[in-house]
């Protein structure tokens, strides 16, 4: 097949496991073909065994908001729209779990940065919009999106109950945590995310290895499984890494892809869920009693003056 398949098995001894995939892609600036090629990897990913199969970020087209372009708002779909439809077919014929990046026209004016879950029968099983909507060089979100008003989800399938947060919300472990309190099994973070020419020789390495470690310790505090797409090629001013990963409640990688179009397919087992959450218990020992100031902007917020912990 034109791009590579990895599969690992997991090395837990659970009886149940699944197989989920992630999928990594470089993008053109023809929406059919990102289309066409993902639904290509998508029908290979089901026929190595993947029930879950998750897309990146945006994933039919280039990453536009590298300029602030109104043109770039004709990409945008309802959630309901041709593509959504599409995948929906496609996921009713595979029985597979499809999640899915897209740009989402709400209205007229009204944009977001969204994904959709897709169950096995074809139907919508929900949608999650991003909430964190970055503003640096060259991913200028905020022109394009506007944040979520969804909150942080558990999505319920057939297959077990997928949390979703986008790029930017993989570094707010707030986000991961209300997302796991949903009943989150598995969080999935559809990314897009790669280095500037003039930071890669100096940063490179220590801002791939930290958005790793992000998620890596969001499955660990929350006991959870983390599946996370990057896209990967170099796009005007962005080389994207991809090393789309999922790893385990323990944080450990299962699957890591390189920086060239792949699928990986990985064997999963939520029973080790309890295990993880048993032998660490994070959730049984949290002070939600002393965590009111988490809503908190700061500490030196002026309202907190005179108050407790002000």
């Amino acid at each position: 097949m034109p791009d590579s398949v990895s599969k690992t098995e997991s090395k837990n001894s659970q009886s149940t496991p699944l197989r989920v995939a992630a999928i990594q892609l470089n993008c053109s600036a023809d929406v059919e073909d990102n289309i066409s090629r993902t639904v290509d990897q998508i029908r290979q990913a089901a026929a190595h065994g993947a029930r879950i199969i998750c897309l990146q970020e945006l994933f039919y087209s280039l990453y536009f908001c590298q300029a602030e372009d109104h043109r770039h708002f004709q990409l945008a779909e309802p959630i309901d729209g041709p593509t959504t439809q599409r995948l929906c077919s496609l996921a009713a014929e595979l029985k597979v779990v499809i999640v899915a990046g897209l740009f989402e026209r709400r209205a007229a004016g009204l944009y977001h940065n969204s994904a959709v879950v897709i169950d096995t029968d074809g139907s919508v099983a929900g949608m999650y919009r991003k909430m964190h909507i970055p503003d640096d060089p060259f991913y200028y979100e905020k022109f394009y999106f506007t944040p979520g008003d969804l909150g942080f989800r558990a999505i319920r399938t057939s297959l077990g109950k997928i949390g979703v947060c986008i790029c930017w919300d993989q570094w707010f472990p707030e986000a991961a945590r209300l997302t796991a309190l949903q009943g989150a099994e598995i969080l999935v973070y559809p990314t897009a995310i790669g280095w500037l020419a003039e930071d890669k020789p100096v940063y490179g390495e220590s801002q791939r290895n930290a958005w790793q470690t992000m998620m890596r310790s969001h499955a660990i505090a929350n006991g959870v499984f983390v599946v996370a797409p990057n896209r990967c090629g170099v796009e005007d001013h962005i080389e994207f890494w991809g090393s789309s990963f999922v790893c385990d409640p323990y944080g450990n990688f299962i699957a890591m892809a390189g920086a060239t179009p792949e699928t990986l397919i990985s064997e999963i087992d939520l029973n080790l869920m309890d295990v993880a959450r048993t032998h660490w218990p994070f959730l049984r020992d949290r002070r939600i009693d002393a965590y009111q100031d988490i809503t908190r902007r700061y500490r030196d917020d002026p309202a907190l003056e005179g108050t407790a912990g002000g």
